[in-house]
């Protein structure tokens, strides 16, 4: 790229429109001194106009007016034309729109005007339109549209040349939003010249970084969680131990709790990355979510009798031989992640109402807790890993729960969303796609 000519975005668009604009002026000139040369050089050249004044003016002389009147009428109608012979101080013989032609600043368009001795005039001008002759106000019109089409054409490329490459870029940023890391500004607009052409270089080295950064972050924390799962399994087992040895058994219960809360945010991470690396190449089978469902309100019966929280299932009928394509195991903690955060949100003495329903090709699951709700701002980021909405929901999690349900249910083809209810509370609905409905 180096040392090739840098053409500024202005001026290329200045040139451009310059370059348009005297095209068409040039043009229209061109075309009205082409048309206007052919109609008064055909007249002049096919007629012979000055030799015919000449005769008729020896007719005139040798057998008066009437005779010079019946030539002039004869050569007319053998050639085309009007002709007809006039004093040079008076017009008015000749129609009125010749007259106005005559006196008219449109000077290539008069009728053909031959002097004679004697102080007299042939006027010439073509009985039938398109032989030569073009209105005044038609031409004007013609040569208006003609400097209409070649500037809105001219526009139009220039409109096209800068928002063409604008509107690609746009839509690759939107698609690498999506996750598709790969795609980067072709070479083709990379290469331009112009502001442009820096804006999408610059764009792709930005992507690149930033890709590569992310790669290195989930890296790192796939590999701290990795690594972290050996020593706190020994960790545990050495608790154990100790416990049986006779240590104080309050602190070692309370040791052990915050191991399994390592335990459980490191193998929270793996799955999310887990989930991540495969994307939509999961293993996949026909499976019923109404079982997954209950299964994982069954797991958790204990854990929402222990705070206090009321569960309440509703699943339509239609729902029980509904099947979907997926994982069971990665459903099941989709689902769990689910009504686990409504739990860890719901106070005591209220409930988590959960409704399974089905629409058109796609199973509805609605978790609705009874909590605080989250603040509008902060919806769209609760499906990002280590997002807590601590101030509005007083979460003890990691925030990696809703981040790999949002992940699983993407890679079986499904929609997760968030909404906050009128009577309080969050409100979170998963679609899966129905695959078999028995």
């Amino acid at each position: 790229m180096k040392g090739r000519l840098m053409i500024p975005l202005f001026w290329r668009i200045f040139i451009l429109i310059w370059l348009a604009m005297a095209a068409a002026m040039l043009l229209s000139g061109l075309a009205s001194a082409l048309l206007l040369d052919r109609e008064r050089a055909a007249i002049e050249r096919q007629l012979e106009l000055r030799g015919l004044g000449f005769e008729v003016t020896a007719i005139r002389q040798d057998r008066g007016r009437s005779a010079a009147h019946r030539f002039l009428k004869t050569q007319g109608h053998e050639l085309g034309l009007h002709l007809i012979m006039i004093d040079a101080e008076d017009d008015s013989r000749l129609p009125a729109a010749i007259r106005t032609r005559l006196n008219s600043g449109w000077y290539r368009q008069k009728p053909t005007i031959i002097e004679l001795s004697d102080g007299y005039r042939l006027v010439a001008w073509p009985k039938m339109h398109g032989q030569g002759w073009l209105e005044p106000r038609v031409f004007r019109l013609v040569e208006m549209a003609l400097t209409f089409v070649l500037i809105t054409l001219a526009c139009w490329l220039i409109a096209r040349f800068v928002s063409r490459p604008v509107r690609y870029m746009e839509a690759t940023a939107e698609a690498i939003a999506a996750g598709n890391k790969e795609l980067r500004v072709n070479e083709r607009i990379a290469a331009r010249r112009d502001e442009i052409g820096h804006l999408a270089t610059a764009f792709n080295t930005m992507t690149d970084q930033l890709c590569t950064l992310l790669d290195r972050q989930k890296q790192l924390l796939r590999d701290i969680s990795h690594d972290l799962r050996t020593p706190l399994a020994r960790q545990r087992i050495a608790i154990e131990l100790a416990s049986d040895d006779g240590a104080d058994a309050d602190l070692m219960a309370s040791i052990l709790r915050q191991n399994e809360r390592l335990e459980a945010m490191t193998a929270q991470i793996l799955t999310l990355y887990r989930v991540r690396g495969q994307g939509g190449d999961i293993a996949r089978e026909p499976l019923r979510p109404v079982e997954v469902l209950n299964q994982v309100l069954q797991d958790g019966a204990s854990d929402a009798r222990h705070r206090g929280v009321d569960c309440r299932l509703h699943s339509a009928p239609e729902t029980t031989g509904v099947s979907v394509l997926g994982d069971a195991g990665l459903l099941h903690r989709a689902m769990e992640n689910v009504v686990l955060n409504a739990l860890d949100h719901t106070p005591p003495g209220k409930a988590v109402r959960i409704s399974l329903t089905l629409s058109s090709d796609w199973l509805n699951l609605t978790v609705a807790d009874e909590g605080p709700g989250v603040e509008e701002d902060s919806l769209e980021h609760l499906f990002e890993p280590f997002f807590q909405a601590d101030e509005s929901r007083g979460s003890s999690g990691w925030g990696l729960g809703l981040a790999i349900a949002k992940d699983i249910v993407l890679a079986h083809d499904g929609r997760i969303t968030a909404s906050n209810r009128e009577q309080g509370g969050l409100e979170l609905v998963v679609q899966l796609p129905v695959f078999a409905v028995n």
